[in-house]
């Protein structure tokens, strides 16, 4: 448990409330995937705007849950907000991605979602 994400922040919110905690990991799920997909797509076809809108979605979810790789979203969002055409976020994008990824797999069977 809390290998690829901490609770810490989250559990500090939800002033230790289990139910609430829950539900914070449910919205994880339900929002980060979608937007982890929707950053792939856009940095695929390097579409800045939807990649930084994608990004800085993310960004707030990411913090709380510790991923520890919030510098490197922004390097991602900071990509597409001043569409740094001299730029391969390919790297970056990978390591948002796969510390999403375990993140969401580990969640998922924490909390048995």
């Amino acid at each position: 448990m809390e290998q690829y994400y901490k609770l810490f922040r989250v559990r500090e919110l939800a002033d230790n409330d289990e139910e609430f905690i829950k539900t914070l990991a449910e919205t994880f799920l339900e929002e980060v995937p979608v937007d982890a997909e929707r950053l792939k797509k856009a940095v695929a076809e390097g579409d800045y705007h939807n990649a930084y809108q994608a990004a800085h979605k993310m960004k707030p979810t990411v913090d709380l849950f510790e991923l520890g790789i919030l510098d490197i979203l922004i390097e991602v969002q900071d990509w597409g907000k001043f569409e740094k055409r001299d730029l391969d976020i390919t790297s970056q994008l990978e390591t948002v991605i796969n510390a999403v990824d375990l993140a969401i797999a580990e969640i998922r069977s924490d909390f048995n979602l």
